[in-house]
């Protein structure tokens, strides 16, 4: 039960950080998109998944730049590695997630569009 308390107050200090928050509103924006639109099973899994990989990502990225600034606030080399990577890493899972609603929801909006 501990774990889930400590799961809940990460979020609440992952709600705190503003790319967190703006990851947020865009998975509230399209998980109902993947959720009500005509998509088979598979389709809206790896729709959702492509959203929520993000949200894990960017709570890594989160912690990995918190224990860089708690061992040090000196500007390092090492340290601007890490946080360089983490960041690139979000930047990867955001490519990801968009390739894959570009793939799979755009060509179904679009013939919603097409069709009137």
């Amino acid at each position: 039960m501990l774990a889930a308390g400590y799961s809940v107050q990460g979020l609440r200090l992952a709600w705190r950080e503003p790319a967190f928050r703006q990851e947020l509103v865009l998975a509230a924006v399209l998980l109902p998109i993947a959720a009500l639109l005509p998509f088979s099973a598979l389709e809206r899994i790896v729709l959702i998944g492509s959203v929520l990989l993000v949200l894990i990502v960017e709570l890594l990225n989160t912690g990995l730049e918190s224990i860089v600034d708690r061992v040090s606030t000196e500007r390092h080399a090492l340290s601007g590695r890490a946080k360089d990577m983490g960041s690139a890493a979000v930047f990867i899972a955001l490519v990801f997630a968009a390739l894959t609603w570009l793939t799979i929801a755009g060509p179904v909006v679009w013939g919603m569009i097409a069709a009137g």
